[in-house]
């Protein structure tokens, strides 16, 4: 990892710049993948699922015996851990649920809003080189917690067709039996656009690789609505002499894992804790699994050494980081300050990976800097709020003076024509 002491700001800029994302090279074979499937359908992903998955599907759909068989095959330890990230996201969700609000602003004019879910919800759950089921929670609770009438669920199948029993024991614990066996940029076709047998729906959830991100920017161009804009995962860990040195280095690794784009970035008040934070990074580096990934992702980070706690949090909310870890003294304090991140994890006992299983918040976060002006899924995700207003008499004749004479200013006749003939008819009626 690239050490760099008290940057200028003027330097900043460039110093926490995300990796370059290739959508200009992608988009043109994102485009004629998400055609083709708009074209011919179910045969496009039959073909498609053979030529990037390597499994040959004539049916997409999960069966129910699938459904079984997963259950059979996950150990009991599994189930259990799933059940209790279940109900710590549910407990979590729940608490979200925005009540009506009903006032009246004016004496006889009445105001309310109403939340109504989105009707139809595609979820994308990646399973490649990890078979991401903790997203099917994720992003499957909030939508039965919605009442989304919908949920239909995308994920790719492994050469022998089967889809990894996790991913199907997880829907089902959630009471989502309407899973596909597809995978890629034909799953975020199939349910943008629709198949003889996919559904076309409202608005796509989801993680994926760059491919994926790509096709779900142009089809949310296309009128589909997508969760929010992705990037590569990325960690921003806060560390001071308080922090455990191997802690912060297994944090920088979890994020480091996920593909050789994610960025993780250390910052620090306290040069002393940068030699023991790479010593342990590279002792845990050379057991991890997925060492090369990691290594990729860690030659592209850094460690940033400032000079103090106000410019430390200057260059976190400058960053807005996807992950925020703050392993510091008065970490509590520091986490009042933070005004852009997706989550934020606060002391030495808060992993991320808490987060992104069982804690209870939701993974699916902003990254690339989104996190300035957007959060996190959460339940407002697969909701619509919708306003009302009643005006009674009593209630139109004490605003509709108002009315009139802002529509006047605006010169908008036929506005200020639909409250008159109202006062019209009234005066009528009266006399």
């Amino acid at each position: 990892m690239q050490i760099i002491t008290d940057p200028p700001r003027n330097t900043w800029d460039e110093l926490l710049a995300r990796p370059l994302l290739k959508s200009d090279v992608l988009e043109e074979s994102v485009r004629k993948i998400l055609e083709e499937v708009r074209r011919e359908g179910d045969s496009a992903i039959r073909s498609l699922t053979a030529r990037f998955d390597g499994a040959d599907i004539p049916v997409s759909r999960v069966a129910p015996a699938e459904f079984e068989q997963a259950d059979a095959r996950l150990s009991s330890d599994t189930k259990k851990a799933i059940d209790i990230a279940i109900a710590n996201i549910t407990r979590f969700h729940k608490a979200q649920i925005p009540a009506e609000i009903r006032v009246e602003t004016t004496p006889g004019v009445q105001c309310w809003q109403k939340c109504v879910p989105i009707q139809r919800v595609g979820l994308y759950v990646p399973g490649g080189s990890a078979p991401l089921f903790s997203t099917v929670l994720m992003l499957g609770i909030p939508a039965r917690l919605a009442g989304c009438e919908r949920i239909v669920l995308c994920t790719p199948p492994g050469k022998d067709t089967a889809v990894h029993p996790a991913i199907l024991y997880s829907a089902k614990a959630i009471g989502i039996t309407e899973v596909y066996k597809i995978g890629g940029v034909q799953a975020i076709a199939a349910m943008a656009y629709g198949t003889e047998t996919v559904p076309a729906v409202n608005k796509i959830f989801g993680p994926g690789n760059q491919y994926v991100t790509i096709a779900k920017q142009i089809v949310s161009r296309q009128g589909v609505a997508i969760d929010l804009p992705a990037g590569p995962s990325e960690v921003m860990v806060i560390a001071d002499e308080t922090a455990i040195p191997s802690f912060v280095a297994s944090d920088l690794l979890a994020q480091a894992e996920h593909g050789p784009d994610s960025q993780v970035i250390l910052i620090t008040t306290r040069p002393e804790i940068v030699q023991p934070v790479l010593s342990e990074l590279h002792t845990q580096l050379t057991a991890l699994p997925r060492k090369k990934i990691a290594e990729q992702s860690l030659s592209a980070s850094k460690i940033i050494v400032v000079k103090d706690n106000q410019t430390l949090m200057e260059m976190v909310n400058e960053y807005a980081p996807e992950h925020l870890i703050i392993a510091a003294r008065d970490a509590e304090n520091l986490a009042r300050q933070v005004l852009n991140a997706g989550s934020v994890f606060i002391g030495n006992y808060s992993p991320e990976s808490a987060g992104d299983y069982a804690s209870g918040t939701n993974h699916t976060l902003p990254t690339y800097g989104y996190a300035r002006v957007s959060g996190g899924v959460n339940m407002d995700s697969f909701l619509k709020k919708i306003t009302f207003q009643e005006l009674s008499e009593f209630g139109l004749r004490n605003l509709g003076p108002a009315v009139m004479n802002m529509a006047a200013v605006e010169e908008l006749e036929g506005h200020r024509n639909a409250v008159k003939v109202r006062f019209d008819y009234l005066s009528k009626k009266q006399s």
